[in-house]
């Protein structure tokens, strides 16, 4: 039995009143002092950071200088949900977004994560949570909303270590009768040994009577959270405790009651998300070549049938389920009863949470494993070791194409062969990451570190390796094959972030739809879905219910892809709760802000430049002549209709070579064409006439580091 959690140290607090959805305060956990304080949230932060993400970087930059590194003491653990996170009602509300100094890519990382903590964070009476420093010793940060206190408890020696038992046990801990008034933060003993570890957010799902999860998954928050001593983070608050006083009640009853009603009527005809959830993108991406199979090499594979979306529909268990109570797209699915194959469970039936899109696209096709069974085994132990899908996946495919390609040895495992369709390697890694031994310690230091690794350890070809190393700014690629829509390719590559989907996910406009026919109509998409999208991690939401679900005369409006009612919708929302009244262009205006803070932000810390801008080729189009014959008639016709070159009196050599500088040309058009529209230079340095338009002469030092770096 664990012993009883014995406190080191214990602090009474005074909240103030949520207003408006916010509470007005901050939290920050001082963890070599073993101390806290309360910090006041002024106007003028609300009004240049609003929430959320804004919140969470506007505490780190204040945390960190320009030589901090992930590793520091410095580097501050940033949480907030925003001012519409804390609504039970509203379709998508109750999301955290969490900000670090990525392991990764030595900038500003965030991830948006689903579940309970948010809400019971700002109900315990806190916008945000910011973590500093690194404790002796392995702790638990406790904050009860119920009791007024902030504990630092003693981690008894015989927790389990991974995320599963680990928050159970937790949750019965701290929850006592009352499990639903827990939500535990953890990660697990990969992100110790890699530099991409997750966190692990949970919410109790009643009806299961288990500990469920959500993950805030890239750029390793996990691994600064294990690097600082921290167990666990715990927030307890009253379940019925909802209220986030806004400023008028019956104008928010209005949007809650239309944009959930629409989800239940139309959710079945669409996407059914409340029966499959994002699985019922992998045959769409199969479908259109989209599907990254074998490190991105093809975009799709005759066995793409094997994870359709009726295969993983049978494999989930019969219910609904809402990470939080009230959103009704209730796409949080999971696997029950599943068998486990290899590792510490092995034998044992387990519920596994997912898998979701990425992580099927992530460790199954891009690995050239079509095995249903295999990803769901692979998400498991990604969640219980506390681990990224998409950075394994993608990190695990660059690992085996390098093995195939005779870059390192395929049996530099030595009792498995590494090669694209290998379970067992696949496997065998990430129990390695975990252990922090072997080939897969190295894997787990991604992809950008592992061609360094392999360039001196194995004299590997450095040029391929950038060519076919699928990383930006050192953060691995998320799940989509880009090569043929330029406009995705500079959605990957100018995220603030890194290669991350949720800034900008114009495929089908693009390549699809033809909707953007001009670099003026690719920049103005890359400057207004970034900025909505930003919008959703600025007040605490998920984007899922804005265009997965679509009214059913969407097609009939003048910009189906924005989904003009719901922006609408959101507006009301915003307007109703924080009496700030607002149109859609205001929302984009207030994301406006804290992007372009958030470019700067990666400035200071030595990013934020055209050079850093630039993606691996295989992002842009065919990397070798067997990639280029497997869509041969595709990149045959485009040399003759773009460059006017006759395709026939041409050497395969000669094909990818002149195709190759056509489309890189277009790529740095492309980056011409966006930063003039979002207000850069030529150098993606946003201009100070911008900065100063959208407010930051009021915080000089902003203005400050972009004169240094120009």
């Amino acid at each position: 039995m664990t012993s009883k959690i014995e406190s080191i140290k214990e602090y009474e607090y005074e909240p103030n009143g949520i207003e408006k959805g916010y509470a007005d305060q901050t939290l920050m956990i001082n963890l070599d002092e073993m101390d806290y304080k309360v910090k006041e949230v002024s106007e003028q932060m609300k009004e240049l950071f609003n929430g959320g993400r804004g919140f969470d970087l506007w505490l780190l930059w204040n945390a960190v200088d320009e030589d901090t590194r992930w590793d520091d003491p410095e580097n501050a653990l940033c949480i907030s949900s925003g001012p519409l996170g804390g609504d039970p009602v509203y379709p998508g509300s109750g999301n955290s977004i969490v900000s670090t100094i990525s392991p990764l890519t030595d900038i500003p990382i965030d991830s948006n994560v689903g579940g309970y903590f948010g809400p019971y964070l700002l109900f315990s009476g806190f916008d945000a949570l910011e973590i500093q420093g690194k404790a002796e010793r392995d702790v638990i940060i406790f904050i009860n909303g119920e009791e007024k206190t902030i504990s630092f408890d003693e981690a008894p020696k015989d927790l389990p270590d991974d995320a599963y038992g680990l928050s159970r046990k937790l949750t019965e801990l701290y929850g006592g009768n009352e499990p639903r008034s827990i939500s535990v933060v953890t990660s697990g003993p990969g992100a110790k040994n890699t530099r991409f570890g997750l966190l692990n957010f949970s919410w109790y799902d009643k009806n299961r009577e288990e500990v469920r999860y959500k993950q805030a998954g890239r750029g390793g928050t996990g691994t600064v959270f294990k690097d600082k001593n921290i167990v666990a983070l715990v927030v307890k608050s009253d379940p019925g405790n909802t209220d986030i006083n806004p400023a008028d009640p019956e104008r928010l009853e209005e949007a809650r009651k239309a944009h959930a009603k629409e989800i239940v009527e139309l959710d079945p005809e669409q996407n059914r998300m409340a029966k499959v959830g994002t699985a019922h993108l992998t045959p769409i991406m199969n479908d259109f070549d989209l599907l990254p199979t074998k490190n991105f090499r093809y975009g799709s594979h005759e066995e793409g049938d094997n994870y359709d979306e009726e295969v993983f529909e049978k494999k989930f268990d019969e219910g609904f389920d809402g990470c939080v109570k009230g959103c009704t797209v209730q796409c949080a699915h999971c696997v029950t009863e599943f068998e486990i194959s290899s590792g510490p469970y092995q034998g044992e039936k387990v519920l596994v949470d997912g898998p979701e899109y990425e992580t099927i696209a992530g460790t199954g096709s891009n690995c050239g494993i079509f095995d249903p069974d295999h990803v769901i085994e692979m998400n498991f132990y990604c969640d219980a070791y506390g681990l990224d899908t998409i950075s394994v996946g993608t990190a695990t495919a660059f690992a085996m194409e390098c093995a195939e390609m005779g870059l390192i040895p395929k049996d530099v495992m030595d009792d498995v062969t590494l090669e694209f369709g290998n379970k067992k390697a696949a496997l065998k890694i990430i129990h390695q990451m975990a252990e922090g031994k072997g080939f897969g310690a190295i894997v787990g230091q991604g992809v950008k570190r592992m061609k360094d690794h392999f360039e001196e350890e194995y004299g590997a070809d450095r040029k391929i390796m950038e060519d076919i190393g699928m990383e930006c700014k050192g953060l691995e690629y998320s799940e989509y094959v880009t090569k043929e829509s330029l406009a995705q390719q500079g959605g990957y590559g100018l995220a603030l972030k890194g290669p991350q989907h949720d800034e900008a996910w114009l495929i089908f406009l693009d390549m699809v739809e033809n909707h953007m026919p001009t670099f003026e109509d690719k920049a103005e998409a890359l400057f207004w879905f970034p900025m909505w999208r930003t919008w959703f991690g600025i007040n605490g939401l998920c984007k899922l219910p804005w265009n997965d679900i679509t009214p059913e005369d969407n097609e009939e409006t003048e910009a189906p892809e924005k989904v003009p009612k719901h922006l609408e919708w959101y507006a009301d929302f915003y307007s109703a709760v924080t009496g700030r009244e607002s149109d859609p262009d205001d929302l984009i205006r207030h994301s406006e802000r804290v992007y372009n803070f958030q470019r700067v932000f990666n400035l200071k810390m030595g990013d934020g430049t055209r050079e850093d801008d630039q993606v691996p080729y295989r992002s842009v189009g065919p990397v070798t002549e067997t990639e280029y014959k497997s869509r041969e008639e595709r990149y045959d016709e485009q040399l003759e209709e773009e460059l006017g070159l006759d395709p026939g009196k041409m050497t395969l050599e000669e094909k990818v070579k002149e195709l190759r500088e056509y489309r890189e040309e277009q790529y740095q058009k492309l980056c011409d064409a966006v930063y003039e529209r979002r207000g850069w230079d030529k150098n993606g340095i946003p201009k100070e006439e911008k900065l100063r338009e959208l407010g930051f002469d009021k915080i000089p030092e902003v203005l400050e580091v972009v004169a240094e770096k120009r």
